[in-house]
């Protein structure tokens, strides 16, 4: 995925919680400070297609032959949505039903439907009943079975009892549940209820256990795609982006040919591959946060409001016959 995102400077943005930091190591190509922890990180942006091909990103051209084409119109598409925030009402985004609705809207215009939607969590911003309904008339507008994952945001006092019974009634009320389509096997997890120390996520012994058994007797070569809340690798502990026990999670699935991990929390797109299996985090349609260790710590960060839809986004996968690894593209509110 190519980096055509904005990210902002610190000298023009800044957290509701304070103000960027200049201690960090490294410059990127743009001249934007990183940190060298972030060093084994692809930033990518928006309306790029790239796929993974052997746990190597790989770009595609869009256009090419006319078998290419037909390849693409028989793939299994699909969307992913993070990070609504129905309910935040602060500096960062006075409005986020609206930037939501610029969302559906963008999936709708898609000149191909896409076959479901996928919500990685925090539909809303302190789990009212009133947020919840917003954002599900919002989502319904797209016309998409959506399949959902709670966000910590999402369980707020009863440890999401009342989002499992909107969302995810096919869970059984745990929040955890998987599905098949077109050859393709999906897992959603619920890693934000009992969070460790730091705000770490956590999936714990049960869910553990059920994925054991979700996963045994699939052959090698299906393709996996686990959707969840947090990170699935400890991307920055020190502002409880991870999951504490993710890399139990991920060794179960080292056997197969092609695992697509989809995340959301910290409202950028940031990747990781190991072998054959790929982390991608994904852009909030609320507000930015800022990039790992970058000012005093996470939290809605401000950015001048023409600039606000530049970071904020929508992603669609798709799975191309004779293609394994699925192809990925993040664009931005505002394309």
């Amino acid at each position: 995925m190519k980096n055509t995102q904005d990210t902002p400077d610190p000298a023009a943005a800044t957290a509701d919680t304070g103000s960027a930091s200049d201690t960090l190591d490294t410059l990127d190509a743009h001249g934007n400070r990183r940190r060298r922890v972030l060093g084994c990180m692809a930033w990518a942006g928006a309306g790029v297609l790239w796929t993974i091909d052997g746990g190597v990103p790989r770009a595609l051209t869009l256009g090419g032959s006319a078998q290419a084409a037909e390849r693409e119109t028989q793939a299994l598409r699909f969307v992913q949505i993070s990070d609504s925030h129905i309910g935040f009402n602060k500096a960062a985004n006075p409005d986020p039903a609206s930037t939501l609705q610029s969302a559906i809207d963008k999936i709708k215009a898609a000149p191909q439907r896409p076959a479901f939607l996928i919500h990685t969590g925090d539909v809303s911003h302190l789990s009212k009943p009133a947020e919840f309904d917003t954002a599900d008339q919002i989502v319904r507008g797209a016309g998409l079975q959506t399949f959902y994952v709670p966000g910590e945001h999402d369980v707020v006092g009863d440890d999401g009892r009342a989002f499992f019974e909107r969302f995810s009634k096919n869970s059984g009320g745990r929040g955890w549940y998987s599905f098949d389509q077109n050859g393709v096997h999906f897992i959603g997890l619920v890693n934000v209820l009992n969070l460790k120390g730091g705000g770490l996520g956590v999936l714990g012994e049960e869910q553990l256990a059920w994925l054991a058994q979700d996963l045994r007797g699939r052959g090698d070569s299906t393709p996996i795609v686990v959707f969840t809340h947090m990170p699935m690798w400890l991307l920055y502990p020190e502002w409880g982006w991870g999951t504490d026990d993710s890399a139990q999670a991920l060794a179960m699935m080292k056997r197969f040919g092609s695992v697509t991990v989809l995340n959301g929390h910290i409202h950028q797109v940031i990747q990781k591959v190991e072998g054959n299996v790929s982390i991608q985090t994904a852009m909030s349609t609320a507000y930015p946060q800022p990039a790992p260790g970058e000012g005093p710590g996470p939290g809605p960060l401000k950015v001048p409001a023409e600039r606000l839809r530049a970071m904020l986004g929508v992603r669609s996968i798709s799975f191309t016959p004779g293609h394994a690894k699925p192809g990925l593209v993040d664009s931005t509110l505002d394309t």
